[in-house]
């Protein structure tokens, strides 16, 4: 039997970082949803919550896992399930980009906080302001489209 522990802190955003995700019930609603799927489907989603126009997740990938798999699972999966319930009042889209870094263990507790504070973290500091500062930490660039 073989054991992996990989963690990665994924974000994504809603398509056009629309605000759908505009009440804390109906983001409740939505991350149980997404843990509850992330489960049913073999995923270790450790924790999940976000802000209104986007989302974190916490997972460790399992040994046939990819990062471009589970993130399909998780976003196409919750977003025909938003739109079957009909959750916002026009058609729920994630946006296709995602981000992704790698966590060593050592910080698992430290990103869990960050992840569960989302709303106190989001009342100083907008999702563009958390998107630059990834960015920057990270060394990423946006490639322009020719």
């Amino acid at each position: 039997m073989s054991w992996v522990r990989v963690y990665m802190h994924m974000v994504f955003s809603t398509k056009n970082r629309e605000p759908f995700l505009n009440s804390k019930e109906l983001r409740k609603k939505v991350f149980q949803h997404i843990k509850i799927n992330a489960d049913e489907k073999g995923i270790w989603l450790d924790c999940v919550n976000g802000w209104q126009e986007h989302a974190h997740c916490l997972i460790s990938l399992g040994k046939e896992q990819t990062i471009s798999k589970v993130a399909q699972l998780i976003k196409g999966e919750s977003s025909f399930w938003i739109n079957q319930n009909k959750l916002t009042s026009e058609k729920f889209i994630w946006q296709d980009d995602y981000w992704v870094v790698g966590v060593s263990e050592s910080h698992l507790e430290s990103v869990r906080k960050y992840i569960h504070h989302q709303e106190e973290h989001h009342s100083k500091k907008s999702f563009a302001e958390e998107v630059d500062g990834f960015m920057e930490k990270y060394g990423w660039n946006f490639k322009k489209e020719k």
